[in-house]
């Protein structure tokens, strides 16, 4: 009978599991300043929270005029009653279907992904958003790179 060395650990097998984490996201053309939220849901509560905190730090008298994407959460019901009543403070323009490359966040997601995620790997997910935020908390300030690369 053959018994293991008691110096070796066994081998342990996990299951397979995928973490993530989102975020929503709006660059401010004029100068280049980003505003971001964490969410594990994207749906039309998660979103109307983030169009709440858009509102918060709009400058006075302007309009925000957000381009969006068709998420399924940009068309929720439960926004239109919202929407009325901001109709003056905020406005939705949605791209036609199936054009991410028309929407100017996209260029700053992709760009986010190259800085902070590529070629590196991450034990645990707060690693990656801890990567992922101290880059998003440099783009919160006025700056030229966004304004150069959400340029329209």
């Amino acid at each position: 009978m053959w018994v293991p060395p008691e110096d070796k650990d066994p081998i342990v097998l996990h299951a397979p599991t995928r973490k993530s984490i989102g975020y929503f996201g709006a660059v401010r053309l004029g100068d280049g300043r980003f505003k971001y939220q964490r969410s594990k849901v994207f749906n039309g509560e998660t979103f109307k929270t983030f169009l709440q905190r858009l509102l918060r730090h709009r400058k006075r008298g302007k309009k925000i005029l957000l381009i969006l994407d068709n998420g399924r959460y940009h068309h929720a019901r439960l926004l239109a009653p919202w929407l009325k009543v901001h109709k003056n403070q905020i406005e939705l323009l949605f791209l036609p279907p199936y054009s991410p490359e028309l929407n100017p966040i996209e260029r700053l997601w992709k760009l986010t992904r190259r800085l902070c995620t590529h070629n590196q790997y991450f034990e645990i997910l707060d690693d990656i958003i801890s990567s992922v935020e101290t880059q998003f908390e440099v783009w919160e300030k006025p700056n030229a790179t966004l304004i150069k690369l959400c340029a329209i």
